[in-house]
């Protein structure tokens, strides 16, 4: 219902009185591309009388305006990222095809997502389920992992790497408890993992997204 009243309630309306402003929309959350701050503030004002017509009204916290610093833009202002689709687009060092490192403003998983990510891996306790093979948790979790890795690994992928290696601390906690040898030694442990991975980089879908697994 929020896709079909926003489309005439915005979509329509952007199409015919700010033509010039190109934007994305996923059910209530937009983005729209200004120009310049004073642009900005002028679109603002009109979406808050324009949604007022409608019933409606910007979120107060959520609705802000944001600059996009890069290497182009260098100017200063006090809100520069916002969070769209499970993203963080905010400025970051990155390099050129020439490997020369440059800022650019760029999404990567947002902390909310990492987040959320984080506490589902938790609710599996893998680190318990010492009754399960190793094909098991990889049965288990590949799945989830992977939709994960498509979803948010195809900008900054080591940002995803780093929420997802609570993933690989489960995993070691899952080994010692599971074999003999490594019961109450967690370096040892972590070194089993690194051995795996290097061995069968594929078996987890997170393992090749950056850096090895790391303690």
């Amino acid at each position: 219902m929020s896709n079909l009243f926003l489309h005439y309630a915005f979509d329509t309306w952007m199409h015919k009185h700010h033509p010039a402003v190109q934007f994305e929309r996923y059910a209530d959350d937009v983005i729209c591309h200004c120009d310049s701050e004073a642009q900005a503030r002028a679109l603002r004002e009109a979406l808050e009388q324009r949604f007022a017509e409608c019933n409606l009204e910007l979120h107060p916290q959520k609705t802000k305006i944001a600059y996009c610093k890069d290497a182009n833009r260098r100017d200063s202002y006090p809100v520069q990222r916002f969070d769209f689709l499970g993203y963080t687009f905010r400025p970051r060092s990155s390099m050129n095809r020439y490997g020369r490192m440059f800022v650019s403003f760029s999404p990567a998983v947002s902390d909310k997502a990492a987040k959320a990510m984080r506490e589902t891996m938790r609710r599996w306790k893998l680190h318990h389920r010492g009754d399960l093979e190793l094909g098991d948790l990889v049965r288990w979790t590949r799945s989830v992992i992977q939709g994960w890795v498509l979803y948010y690994g195809r900008f900054y992928p080591s940002a995803l790497q780093r929420a997802l290696h609570t993933l690989d601390a489960f995993l070691v906690r899952w080994a010692q408890r599971k074999y003999k040898r490594l019961k109450g030694h967690k370096v040892r442990a972590w070194a089993w993992l690194e051995r795996l991975q290097s061995r069968h980089p594929t078996l987890f879908p997170h393992w090749n997204l950056a850096s090895p697994v790391g303690r």
